[in-house]
């Protein structure tokens, strides 16, 4: 069993919270010492209330499942003995309502560009194959409900 640790930090200050005119804006901390701001959607939460500049928690999700995905695939590309200079993906997720009525991020799609170098280069087939194998081999992808599609750009990376 593997642990998995975040904190989560807001403050209220002075903010009106009873009347709901608070801010979402907060602090994620990660256990290597990495801090990212977070808020809620600006979509969903309107400003002042939101900070825009900030991560919400739907986006983290798609990113999220986007470098597990990463990760994966350069972890089996190298294995295959695939050079991979870059990778590059514009993920994006959908969020409707689902069969209960309930706003859900209902599809995300990966959308990687990659680059290879070196003699031993990967046919479309092969890529095919590698999106394929770390798609199953995500821990993200593989705990989520979430339809997640891969539709790679072939050619150089963005």
């Amino acid at each position: 069993m593997t642990q998995i640790s975040a904190e989560i930090i807001w403050q209220r200050g002075e903010q009106d919270f009873l009347s709901n005119h608070y801010s979402r804006r907060h602090t994620m901390r990660f256990d290597g010492g990495a801090e990212i701001l977070g808020s809620s959607s600006p979509h969903i939460v309107p400003l002042p209330m939101s900070d825009p500049t900030a991560v919400d928690p739907e986006e983290a999700f798609v990113a999220s499942l986007s470098s597990c995905h990463m990760l994966w695939f350069l972890s089996i590309a190298a294995k295959r003995k695939f050079c991979v200079d870059s990778y590059h993906d514009a993920a994006l997720g959908l969020m409707e309502n689902n069969a209960n009525g309930k706003m859900v991020v209902a599809v995300v799609t990966l959308r990687p560009a990659i680059t290879f170098s070196g003699l031993h280069q990967p046919t479309r087939a092969e890529i095919d194959q590698l999106h394929h194998r770390a798609h199953e081999e995500c821990f993200i992808a593989n705990s989520v409900k979430s339809e997640i599609r891969i539709e790679p750009i072939y050619g150089t990376a963005m």
